[in-house]
């Protein structure tokens, strides 16, 4: 960790929101895990029902970014951030109380409402995490903050993760129960709360008005609202680059995210505790690409590493790619010990670490010019615009998996995909430090 991360962490103007964030990460994946973990085991006993299940709430989560991300961007903007993060901490309790019923009682359409309830919490809190930091932050802390943010998210991501499946318990007569999880969830949604009421204010800006973003006052209808936003946002040219590049990144991310299972599984014959593994190693391996980035561009914001990251990434993907192509088969599953015993096994594990490096490394600093190169009474409209980009782009690379699986795609033939695909997001990124470099250009001149 660098010493302005380390510093940052220190002050009340960044880490109650770093908290605050950090457990909203957990709390989600925490839920989610225990849900499909206590219904797949525990409820459903058919792959066409856990298959329909899966997909229903992949659908109900995602749906909000799409639907509502215009409303919380022209919310975030015209509300104190601070207060809006309260709420948001607040409504979070109620809606875990809704989910720890439905874990309690095994009662899957509570579940499935307090997951929607939590596509909606995650909506209206993701342009504030990143919008509020150019307001409580110097400009040369920007970076750092962003990183710390994204590194902390990925950890909460994985801690979330590996509790929500350890909660979920097996009685002696072989019925599944995830009592512990339903209070975990309540009592880490209380101590968010807690940690929201420490950010301190965040008011509307005062700036006036730049004539390249219009102010465009309150739509309430939330599809014109969305269509505005994005036309707004992205008919700018550096905000289009780093929007694309962004959501191709995210498109990448969610293939990879959803091979993971049937690659650990079908691939490298590993089971539950490999499965963790890689999740444990991709959730780190973000993480410390997040803060390396910060160190590189010694806290300016800038694209200049995107290209060579996006092309690094997709170097660790090929090898992973290749590994898989060369992986002997197994007649059984291997414990983490059977899978580590192979000789191999370590040079996957360094590959998919390099991966989620690299892709940490990307994702960050273009995360951090959306916030830095905006006024800051639009920062939370443009994250908003951002995140319904993001959600289409994951929804189109899920279906294109989709159908690529069913014509017979095999899971190794999808990371070839991904790696030639990260040739796309370098090009990307390169145009988007030749328009930054445009953009500081003029306004020297």
């Amino acid at each position: 960790m660098t010493e302005a991360s380390s510093r940052l962490l220190l002050r009340r103007r960044f880490l109650p929101i770093f908290v605050t964030q950090f457990l909203g990460a957990f709390n989600d994946n925490l839920f989610r895990t225990a849900m499909v973990l206590l219904v797949i085991y525990g409820i459903y006993r058919s792959a066409e029902q856990e298959a329909t299940f899966s997909a229903v709430a992949g659908g109900l989560f995602i749906l909000p970014f799409f639907l509502l991300s215009a409303l919380a961007g022209q919310l975030a903007d015209a509300i104190d951030k601070a207060r809006i993060i309260r709420l948001v901490k607040t409504a979070e309790i109620a809606i875990m109380v809704f989910g720890a019923a439905g874990l309690l009682l095994h009662n899957i359409p509570l579940l499935l409402a307090a997951l929607t309830a939590m596509g909606v919490h995650s909506t209206f809190f993701g342009p504030i995490k990143y919008a509020i930091l150019p307001q409580h932050l110097r400009e040369d802390e920007v970076l750092a903050g962003t990183g710390l943010v994204e590194a902390g998210t990925y950890i909460g991501i994985l801690g979330g993760t590996i509790l929500g499946g350890l909660l979920v318990l097996q009685r002696p007569n072989g019925s599944y129960h995830a009592e512990w999880a339903a209070a975990a969830v309540l009592l880490v949604a209380i101590i968010g709360r807690v940690a929201g009421q420490f950010v301190p204010p965040a008011p509307p800006s005062d700036v006036p008005d730049d004539p390249e973003f219009p102010e465009p006052g309150m739509d309430w209808h939330i599809l014109r609202a969305s269509v505005r936003l994005i036309k707004a946002t992205m008919h700018i040219p550096r905000l289009f680059m780093a929007i694309m590049a962004i959501s191709f990144f995210w498109a990448m991310g969610a293939v990879l995210a959803a091979q993971f299972p049937p690659l650990v599984k079908n691939v490298f014959s590993g089971d539950q505790s490999v499965a963790t593994l890689f999740l444990a190693v991709f959730s780190v391996g973000v993480a410390v690409g997040s803060v390396a980035i910060n160190r590189l561009l010694r806290g300016d914001v800038s694209a200049r590493f995107a290209p060579a990251s996006a092309l690094v990434m997709g170097l660790f993907v090929l090898g992973l790619f290749l590994l898989s192509r060369s992986w002997p088969p197994s007649s059984q599953l291997l414990d983490l010990r059977g899978f580590l015993d192979n000789r191999w096994a370590w040079l996957v594990v360094v590959d998919l670490f390099g991966v989620a490096v690299a892709g940490g490394m990307f994702v960050v600093p273009l995360y951090a010019f959306l916030t830095t190169t905006v006024p800051k009474s639009e920062t939370a409209r443009t994250v908003a615009a951002n995140n319904i980009v993001n959600a289409g782009a994951m929804v189109g690379a899920t279906l294109l998996l989709t159908a690529l699986v069913q014509l017979g795609v095999s899971v190794a033939g999808t990371l070839l995909l991904v790696a030639v695909g990260t040739v796309v997001s370098a090009w990307l990124g390169w145009k988007l430090h030749l328009a930054c470099g445009h953009s500081v250009r003029q306004s020297a001149g």
